[in-house]
């Protein structure tokens, strides 16, 4: 079970982009990367297109390395690290380390 989820609201503990908070837009665990909302903005060389016919500058969310963010709890307000535990049924749930709360 993955530790983080598209959707999910992150910080941004360290790098140029620190303390930056954002919603996760795309998520790669084999290469180890998130996109992040409004977050590591990059600037972006475009070739003419049939879609974009004049090309140019384009801006775009950069990626950001998986240990460099952070799953925010919205009660606490606070960044927190995810862990795993089984329900009754036998299912895995994703809680908050610092609060133990469920977090889905």
């Amino acid at each position: 079970m993955q530790k983080l989820r598209k959707g999910d609201t992150v910080k941004v503990i360290t790098g140029k982009c620190k303390g930056e908070e954002g919603i996760i837009k795309k998520i790669s665990y084999k290469d180890g990367y998130v996109v992040v909302e409004k977050v590591n903005m990059i600037k972006k060389h475009k070739k003419p297109t049939n879609d974009n016919p004049e090309g140019g500058i384009v801006e775009l969310e950069g990626k950001i390395h998986l240990s460099n963010v952070m799953i925010i709890d919205k009660k606490a307000k606070k960044p927190s690290r995810v862990g795993i535990i089984f329900d009754e049924k036998g299912k895995k749930k994703r809680i908050f380390k610092k609060s133990k709360k469920i977090i889905d």
